[in-house]
């Protein structure tokens, strides 16, 4: 009986602090998710979007409705707070993206939804491969491949910031906040990952962790008292 009660009193503690550490990669991604709304409110007064691209935004989406599909029950029992963190940022870039298409010219226009439509054609694709061909586990480990190779792409956006600081030694274009709540949110869902015991978890969110610490480490060495990030980090000519 006392065994039984010592048990069961260690898996409370260790649920508490697995979801302690979902819950706070959830609302660092959430600080993720709603930091390009000052874009967005310069596309809607110009009613314009000037140069920005809206590319990272259909990546971002892939990424969040596969990561999305992986924190099923279906597939991964267990994991919800990976669901609900990648449904919440799949509706902001599905916004995004969205606002993007009514203001942009009518050749990005098209393009932007074909982009879209081609990822909800893949997501249908990774769907229904994964439940028509594979039965678990083998279901999980296929989903899971495709949520690491997912993360493993959205990498080129942190790697090209740091890039551009260490050419330019200057941090204009790498927001502090953003590289904090992208450290801390890599760094809670490692935790989650370790505490689930899931690599697909901890393995690319442990990536993002040390990249997100390699940012930090570059604002500290290359800030200036008086400097801002004063530009957008995702304007581009594409």
């Amino acid at each position: 009986m006392e065994k039984s009660t010592i048990s069961s009193g260690l898996f409370s503690t260790y649920s508490i602090f697995s979801n302690a550490a979902g819950v706070a990669g959830n609302l660092c991604a959430f600080v993720l998710f709603v930091s390009p709304i000052p874009t967005f409110r310069r596309i809607i007064r110009s009613k314009s979007t000037e140069q920005f691209s809206g590319l990272p935004y259909i990546y971002a989406l892939l990424n969040c409705l596969i990561c999305l599909w992986y924190g099923t029950p279906i597939i991964s029992p267990g994991i919800i707070l990976v669901f609900t963190v990648n449904s919440v940022g799949a509706v902001f870039q599905l916004a995004y993206i969205l606002i993007f298409i009514v203001y942009a010219e009518r050749t990005k226009k098209l393009k932007m939804l074909g982009l879209l439509l081609g990822v909800f054609a893949a997501f249908a694709a990774v769907i229904s491969i994964s439940i028509c061909l594979f039965q678990p586990p083998n279901r999980q480990t296929f989903v899971g491949y495709l949520s690491v190779l997912s993360l493993i792409s959205m990498f080129a956006s942190p790697l090209f910031i740091i890039n551009l600081v260490i050419r330019t030694r200057s941090v204009e274009y790498m927001p502090f906040y953003l590289s904090l709540a992208t450290f801390l949110m890599s760094l809670s869902f490692f935790a989650y990952g370790m505490f689930k015991q899931d690599a697909f978890i901890y393995v690319p969110n442990g990536i993002g962790g040390v990249l997100g610490a390699i940012q930090l480490i570059l604002y500290w060495r290359y800030s200036r008292p008086n400097e801002e990030p004063t530009r957008p980090l995702l304007e581009s000519n594409a």
